[in-house]
């Protein structure tokens, strides 16, 4: 069962703490959104470090490893580490040594990597939400989430589809399907026995969904989960030219996949590549209610 280490537990932002910018990933392409999620920050009350990683590129990404690895492991930590956007690239930082400084990380997407290898080092203060470049066009009440579960305060349940019957509880670990499939058998898989596992993903075909799923089925992986949840999949439905008879929907494939798993399954979270993307902090205890399509955090 994993453990967080409990001297590590984050404590709650404050007016007056400090953001660093983590552009771990892909090359930015819209200084505007950045600097638009960078301008909700300070509303909150937060200071965000003058920075400049707009302005790097190293081929497709967001300046070369070792200045990515720098927004990671600042000299001077802070209490917040925003992630800028996804695309490809933040597992590569995992090659280097990371001191996971305390202090919150947040991030979806590619930065699914970075969350798992914070929360499989034992470390709390992982959120899976949005980027700063996909913060202001969120919806307010999405907004509003994100903020109080940074600012510590109780944050509502969730609500989906009812797919398995049953509740089950454990450690909340929530992730971008491709990305976590390319961590399985690394040393940055967190502990998922027992887990809460919701899982999301984006223009991704079904038959790649059922190759994924497939995967982690065969590596006993789905099988420990206490419960499983399915976030957005946007774009991933099979093309419209395919007759259906010769190809499977995604929530087909999600449905069949999980089906024989005899734990609570909840489909149509709002988590992931859809607006709005749901903040939630990894690691946490979390109930899955199967009957009633419902996440709710216990502490």
């Amino acid at each position: 069962m994993m453990q967080l280490r409990s001297e590590l537990i984050t404590p709650a932002l404050q007016r007056g703490d400090e953001v660093i910018t983590v552009a771990a990933s892909s090359a930015l392409e819209d200084e505007q959104s950045l600097l638009a999620g960078l301008n909700i920050l300070e509303e909150w009350g937060l200071i965000c470090r003058p920075q400049r990683v707009n302005q790097r590129r190293w081929g497709y990404l967001a300046g070369n490893d070792a200045s990515r690895q720098n927004d990671l492991n600042p000299e001077s930590p802070a209490a917040l580490l925003a992630c800028a956007r996804g695309g490809w690239g933040a597992a590569r930082l995992l090659e280097y040594p990371q001191t996971w400084q305390p202090g919150w990380l947040l991030g979806f997407s590619d930065v699914t990597a970075l969350l798992w290898a914070r929360l499989a080092a034992g470390f709390d203060g992982c959120v899976h939400g949005p980027l700063l470049t996909t913060l202001a066009s969120e919806p307010a009440w999405s907004q509003a989430r994100l903020h109080d579960l940074l600012f510590g305060k109780q944050i509502p349940d969730l609500e989906g589809q009812p797919w398995m019957d049953g509740v089950a509880s454990g450690p909340l670990v929530v992730a971008n399907l491709t990305v976590a499939s390319h961590l399985l058998g690394s040393s940055h898989t967190p502990d998922l026995n027992g887990a809460i596992l919701i899982l999301e993903d984006v223009e991704e075909a079904p038959y790649r969904i059922d190759r994924m799923l497939t995967h982690w089925r065969l590596a006993g992986l789905l099988q420990g989960l206490a419960g499983l949840g399915f976030g957005s999949f946007e774009r991933c439905d099979a093309p419209e030219e395919i007759p259906e008879d010769q190809t499977f929907q995604l929530e087909q494939v999600l449905k069949e996949r999980s089906a024989d798993l005899g734990i609570p399954v909840v489909g149509k979270l709002p988590i992931g590549h859809c607006c709005g993307n749901a903040a939630l902090p990894l690691g946490r205890e979390a109930r899955l209610d199967g009957n009633h399509g419902r996440l709710s955090l216990l502490h």
